[in-house]
């Protein structure tokens, strides 16, 4: 099997041509940019990527086109797919849209709006079992039920599940994830907090997944060059680097502000999905600002980066 988790995954926002109409063609300068940037693993409609507000009937086409292009682009590479749904039946009927799209595996948060019970949470998850391709948990209490550890025990013992997106920002959570997984070979936890990236690899996590990485894939794979050769005092400062590029939250929340400074770059389009508005020119020029600073690290063009 593929290492799914392992490493760098990038939560790619997904390109549109009108809002809330994904585009493969659209999103192929943002593919070319990552796989020059030495991206191989891409997450496809999580939170960075709208997903839960793209239609269902939108999602094949643009899965199918995306896991193309980044094939043609990186050989091997890794494209998983969230399916994420307030419950089972609209869970199974994604999953089953995109089956046959040639992703690698499809990635799943708990039931959202209410709270669930624990059992309730691994019956979701054994739902899956005969889709055809493996899933991965994405802990994300901010939008769903959270894991607990009953729930953690449950989905470790369901062989379909190979792995954990952790974004809880919880260190317990995350200690309990590491050491459920020591239980199989074939599972992997990666952490999803980018404030938390260096603390997340070195309490046992096998990879990164965070958002910033749509900015700056080259800041995340160096943190994790520095933590695997031992370097503590290179990984502080790159979390350092990883936290002040979350300052751009700040100035606009959530997608449109990534979506702002790729479009700027010429990258992707600003379009997101309704409700969500795309940004002002003014905070587009603010963003701008914020992020100048990472210079180097940033997909931008040169000649595009903002300075103090």
């Amino acid at each position: 099997m593929k290492d799914l988790l392992g490493g760098l995954v990038v939560p790619l926002v997904t390109p549109m041509d009108l809002p809330g109409v994904p585009s493969a063609a659209a999103g192929t300068p943002l593919l070319r940019a990552m796989a020059d940037a030495g991206v191989r693993r891409l997450m496809l409609l999580g939170s960075n990527g709208e997903g839960p507000l793209v239609r269902a009937d939108r999602v094949p086409g643009y899965v199918a086109g995306t896991v193309k292009r980044w094939r043609d682009l990186v050989d091997g590479g890794v494209v998983l797919v969230n399916v994420t749904a307030p419950g089972t039946d609209e869970v199974r009927e994604r999953a089953e849209r995109v089956v046959d799209s040639g992703a690698d595996a499809l990635v799943l948060s708990p039931p959202t709006y209410f709270r669930h019970r624990p059992d309730e949470v691994v019956a979701h998850y054994a739902a899956l079992a005969g889709v055809g391709l493996p899933v991965v948990a994405y802990n994300a209490p901010k939008y769903a039920t959270p894991l607990t550890e009953s729930s953690v025990d449950g989905l470790v013992a369901l062989p379909h599940v190979v792995g954990v997106k952790d974004s809880s920002t919880d260190p317990a959570v995350l200690a309990h994830l590491v050491e459920a997984a020591r239980r199989r070979t074939d599972f992997t936890v990666s952490q999803g907090d980018e404030r938390g990236l260096a603390a997340g690899l070195r309490a046992g996590a096998g990879g990164i997944v965070p958002g910033t990485a749509n900015l700056a894939p080259r800041l995340a794979a160096d943190l994790l060059a520095a933590h695997e050769a031992g370097d503590g005092a290179e990984v502080d400062r790159l979390q350092d680097l990883h936290t002040r590029l979350t300052a751009l939250h700040a100035v606009r929340p959530g997608v449109p502000a990534v979506k702002a400074l790729l479009a700027r770059w010429g990258l992707c389009p600003p379009h997101a999905a309704p409700p969500l508005a795309p940004c002002t020119p003014s905070e587009a020029d603010e963003l701008a600002r914020v992020v100048g600073p990472l210079g180097a690290y940033l997909l931008a063009p040169h000649d595009l980066v903002t300075h103090d």
